[in-house]
C-alpha cells in the first residue's frame, strides 16, 4: 500500500476518540502521505494542537480568526490543497452542521470550500448514534456523496456497549488507500449480498436461518479496501455498514433480496453472493397471528424461492459471479455441482458447524472455479475475506482479460 505524496486533510472534532487520530496521522505518514490537521475548539480539550503538529510535521489550524494564516485566505488555500478530507472522529454535532451546510468554524468552512471527496468516521455514544436525527443527517450526507466510514460496535468510554466506536486507524488508512484506486479491484463495481433472509408465516413468526452476516460484511469491506465501489445488499442483521462501502440496501425476504441484487448488478463487474438465502417460503402468509389450538396439527405448505445466482447467470450479460455453498456434509461434491449447474465463475465452499461458519468469528473456505481450486485455511472472517477478494480479483482478471 502507498499514499506517497497524497495530500490528506484530517479534521478532528471533539470526542474521546480524538486520541486515535494521533495514531492515524502516523499511519498515513508511514505510507508517504502529507497530512495537515484542522481541529475544532472542542477537539483541543482532548488532544493538543502541539501533538498533531509534532506528528504531522505541519502547522495545525484551529480557528478562522488566525490572523497570520488568514492574511492570504489560508482556509481557501488549505481547502484547495487537499486531495481527500477525512473527519475522524466525526461527532454528532459536526455531522449535523455538515448536513445542513453550516460554516461556523474552520473545519466546516473547509469542507464547504473544498472540492475534494469528503469522508467521515463517526464516533459517539450508542444511543446518540441510533437517534433518528443523527441517522437523518447521515442520510443527507450520503445523498451528497459523503462516504461514511463505520462506526464499529463494541464497548464505549461511557460504559455502554453498541455501535458508535470510531473505526481503528488502520481501517481508516486502508479506506483512504482504496479511494485512490491502489487496490486489486480499483475501478470495479462490486455487489455483495450478506446475511440471512426471513420469510414471514404471520405477523409475528417467520422462517429464517442462523447466518450472522459477518462473512458477507467482511467481504464487502475487503472489496472496498481493494479499491472497488461496493454495494452491499444486507438481510436482517444488526451490523454497521463496513468502512468504504458506497451503498447499502437492507432487505428482509428472498424476493426482496433478488430485486435489490438485480437492480444493483445492472452495470456491475462482480457479484459475490455471500448471503444465506432461504430456499423456501410459506405458500401463504396469514394476516393475523396464528393461534395455538390444543391437539391441532398445523401444516405449513412451502414453495421454492427464486434462485438469485441462477437468475443472473441466465442473463446474456452478467457480472462475474461468485457463489457460496454452506454445507454440513459432502461439501466438495455439493459445491462443485452448484458451480457447474448454476454457471458460476467461482464458488466458496465451507462446512458449517464445529465452530466454523454460522455464529462463529472464524471460517475456512475452499474455492472452486472451472479447472482449479484453492484451500483457504481457518482464520478470522475478516482475514479470510481479504484472501477471498484477492482470489476473486485474480480470477476476474484472468477471465475478463
Amino acid at each position: 500500500m502507498s499514499l506517497a505524496n497524497r495530500r490528506i486533510l484530517l479534521g478532528v472534532s471533539g470526542g474521546i476518540a480524538a486520541y486515535k487520530a494521533c495514531e492515524l496521522v502516523r499511519r498515513l505518514r508511514d505510507l508517504g502521505a502529507e497530512v495537515r490537521v484542522a481541529m475544532t475548539e472542542s477537539a483541543t480539550r482532548f488532544v493538543s494542537a502541539a501533538t498533531f503538529q509534532a506528528l504531522s510535521g505541519q502547522p495545525v489550524r484551529v480557528s478562522l480568526w488566525d490572523e497570520s494564516a488568514e492574511a492570504a485566505m489560508g482556509h481557501i488555500e488549505l481547502a484547495r490543497w487537499a486531495e481527500r478530507v477525512l473527519i475522524a472522529p466525526a461527532s454528532a454535532d459536526v455531522l449535523a452542521r455538515l448536513a445542513h451546510g453550516h460554516a461556523d468554524d474552520l473545519l466546516t468552512t473547509l469542507c464547504l470550500a473544498s472540492a475534494a471527496p469528503l469522508y467521515v468516521a463517526p464516533a459517539m455514544n450508542q444511543q446518540m448514534w441510533a437517534h433518528p436525527a443523527v441517522q437523518a443527517n447521515l442520510a443527507l450526507l450520503r445523498q451528497r456523496g459523503v462516504v461514511v466510514l463505520g462506526p464499529a460496535a463494541g464497548s464505549q468510554a461511557c460504559g455502554d456497549v453498541g455501535s458508535g466506536r470510531m473505526l481503528e486507524p488502520h481501517e481508516l488508512r486502508d479506506a483512504l488507500v482504496a479511494s485512490f484506486g491502489g487496490g486489486a479491484l480499483a475501478g470495479r463495481a462490486v455487489v455483495v449480498s450478506a446475511g440471512p433472509t426471513y420469510e414471514d408465516i404471520d405477523p409475528v413468526r417467520f422462517i429464517g436461518n442462523r447466518s450472522s452476516g459477518r462473512m458477507g460484511f467482511a467481504v464487502a469491506e475487503a472489496a472496498a479496501q481493494a479499491g472497488a465501489t461496493v454495494t452491499l445488499v444486507a438481510g436482517p442483521v444488526g451490523l454497521p455498514t463496513p468502512a468504504g462501502v458506497a451503498r447499502r440496501l437492507d432487505v428482509r425476504s428472498a424476493a426482496q433480496m433478488q430485486a435489490a441484487v438485480q437492480e444493483a448488478c445492472a452495470g456491475a463487474d462482480i457479484y459475490i453472493g455471500a448471503a444465506a438465502v432461504g430456499d423456501y417460503r410459506p405458500a401463504t402468509v396469514a394476516d393475523r397471528k396464528l393461534k395455538k389450538r390444543a391437539g391441532a396439527d398445523l401444516g405449513l405448505q412451502l414453495v421454492e424461492n427464486p434462485d438469485i445466482l441462477a437468475g443472473l447467470a441466465a442473463q446474456t450479460v452478467h457480472p462475474f459471479l461468485v457463489g457460496f455453498a454452506a454445507e454440513t456434509h459432502d461439501v466438495a461434491m455439493y459445491a462443485q455441482d452448484k458451480l457447474q449447474r448454476k454457471g458460476l465463475d467461482m464458488i466458496a465452499a465451507n462446512r458449517v458447524g464445529g465452530g466454523l461458519g454460522f455464529e462463529s468469528a472464524d471460517n475456512a473456505l475452499t474455492l472452486y472455479w472451472p479447472g482449479g481450486s484453492l484451500e483457504l485455511n481457518r482464520a478470522p472472517k475478516e482475514a479470510l475475506a481479504r484472501a477471498l477478494v484477492e482470489q476473486v480479483a485474480a480470477r476476474y482478471r484472468a477471465v475478463r482479460a
